[in-house]
């Protein structure tokens, strides 16, 4: 059977082949360190119960505490929160963090709770796991289907538990409740940052670049909505009911607006509408948006949207993930050798987690910065990164992705042999 871990794992096997790295790292990597599965129970605004299953995977702590992110989606299982943290683990290494890989779901669709139903989800699934998570143990953030007032929700609960004010144990709270300023931008601003450093590199000017976008959430809008100020032109837009396009550009603040007021839904986080309401441009499928013939395709969606079964259909000529794994294993192949540049999710969206690092130190040193200073700290280290794996990639004519893993292995490899490897105690 090949699940998703498995295939995401195919990426590191791949980095493996190009370096000397000892044979405990590997088998380190291969597995999670802690995973925990939770019972939900949640009484219903009609005094019904339903009990809604939870996960909390924790991948790897080699290089600090654990991040990573907690989502509310129907498909959340373990293969895919084991997946998620395994990418958190190469992501927070990449990009220089003193954090191990984490990640945590339940599987739920919450555009079907009211907002007192989501409320006792949220503090349920943070009781549920209270003695697992912590500051300097395991630091939840915001993901798919939750944002800052449901962090909110979670450190409260949390508070509550341990009998005193622990801030740093989430991040991606509301500002008034001790989050960042810029932090609910951050995955759409770092992704905008790296591909402005990789047409830079190309001589490529943003002026002259189409983008398609698939997945107009919190980092697909936000990066759009930047990418157009950048100069970039917007020329298609689409989310899990449709999608819209226009030659001439889109205005994604614009279409944002219309989506959130033409439908609300009585849970105030979630939308009904969607961006292909636009009646006066082009309604297109998820999968004709997959097609179009423009110079950047975006993927601000889901796992497994490129894959074998579509990916000769690609005709873009760069892939910027801003999701975590939208390529599979397969297809990342077929696009290095049909010349498709793949800019990888490990450093694309590493934006979300470098600005929750941020906040964690604002947490912990009761310092807190300007969002100019948060911006600022969050270009310099992602494009320090970016810079230095595109380097790796071209001199040794290797994709970026494993340029990426490489990099980040490197790190996770020294944490690693600093406490001693096989070869350490044979040799002693």
């Amino acid at each position: 059977m090949n699940t998703l871990f498995l295939d995401a794992q195919t990426h590191l096997k791949a980095a493996f082949s190009y370096i000397d790295i000892s044979e405990d790292i590997q088998k380190r990597l291969k597995y999670p360190k802690k995973t925990t599965l939770v019972s939900i129970p949640v009484r219903m605004d009609d005094g019904r119960l339903e009990v809604f299953e939870g996960y909390r995977v924790q991948f790897d702590n080699t290089r600090g505490p654990t991040k990573g992110g907690i989502r509310f989606h129907p498909s959340v299982d373990l293969d895919e929160v084991t997946s998620l943290s395994f990418w958190m683990t190469i992501k927070c290494a990449v990009a220089g963090l003193p954090f191990g890989g984490a990640k945590g779901g339940i599987t739920v669709d919450p555009k079907t709770l009211s907002r007192l139903e989501l409320e006792r989800l949220s503090r349920g699934y943070i009781r549920a796991l209270a003695d697992v998570i912590g500051p300097n143990r395991d630091i939840p953030a915001p993901d798919v289907n939750t944002n800052s007032t449901i962090m909110g929700w979670m450190a409260e609960e949390y508070f509550e538990i341990v009998r005193e004010q622990r801030p740093d144990v989430i991040t991606g709270k509301p500002i008034h409740l001790n989050g960042s300023l810029g932090r609910e931008a951050a995955t759409g601003k770092g992704a905008l940052y790296t591909l402005l450093h990789w047409v830079k590199s190309q001589n490529i000017e943003p002026e002259n670049t189409r983008i398609a976008v698939q997945g107009f959430g919190n980092a697909g809008f936000h990066f759009a909505r930047l990418a157009k100020q950048a100069g970039f032109k917007i020329v298609a837009l689409s989310d899990s009911r449709g999608g819209i396009y226009s030659e001439d550009g889109l205005d994604p603040e614009r279409i944002m607006h219309h989506k959130k007021t033409r439908h609300e839904l009585k849970a105030m986080l979630y939308c009904d509408a969607s961006v292909c309401d636009e009646a006066e441009y082009k309604q297109i499928s998820n999968a004709d948006l997959l097609k179009q013939d423009v110079d950047v395709l975006v993927l601000a969606a889901l796992e497994n949207q490129v894959t074998e079964k579509n990916v000769a259909k690609v005709k873009a000529k760069v892939i910027l993930e801003v999701a975590n794994g939208p390529v599979s294993a397969g297809a990342d192949d077929i696009l290095f050798n049909n010349n498709i540049t793949v800019l990888p999710d490990v450093l694309v969206n590493a934006g979300g987690v470098i600005v929750s690092y941020l906040e964690w130190v604002q947490n912990k040193t009761g310092l807190y910065w300007e969002e100019s200073e948060v911006n600022e700290r969050l270009k310099f280290r992602i494009v320090r990164e970016a810079e230095t794996i595109f380097n790796l990639a071209r001199d040794k004519a290797l994709s970026l992705r494993t340029a990426a893993y490489i990099h980040g292995v490197a790190r996770i490899a020294g944490a690693i042999k600093e406490k001693g490897t096989r070869e350490y105690f044979q040799n002693g």
